[in-house]
């Protein structure tokens, strides 16, 4: 059985059944669950000293960090998946373009 995996950046690759979220780390609740994810020592930083752009989390309570957009890796993974699986990036909230 093959395992799908996304590029992430840097030579990095996650398992794609292992994905629950994809988040920008713009907000303050998201760099507070990243900083609980370091004292736990859930935390992998994927950026090689790049900016933050994207946390990952996955079914196992990690939290891995990339210098990738969510938009470029949710593109990744709608390219993976033939597109359908995936709400596309292109919409607000409300649904509206």
């Amino acid at each position: 059985m093959a395992i799908e995996v996304v590029h992430v950046g840097f030579d990095s690759y996650l398992a794609i059944s292992r994905i629950l979220a994809i988040a920008s780390t713009n907000s303050t609740s998201i760099k507070r669950v990243i900083k609980e994810a370091e004292n736990n020592k859930t935390l992998v930083d994927l950026t090689h000293g790049r900016k933050t752009r994207a946390a990952i989390f996955t079914d196992s309570n990690y939290i891995f960090l990339t210098s990738r957009a969510p938009e470029i890796i949710v593109g990744r993974l709608q390219t993976s998946r033939g597109g359908s699986s995936l709400i596309s990036g292109q919409e607000d909230e409300k649904g509206e373009p």
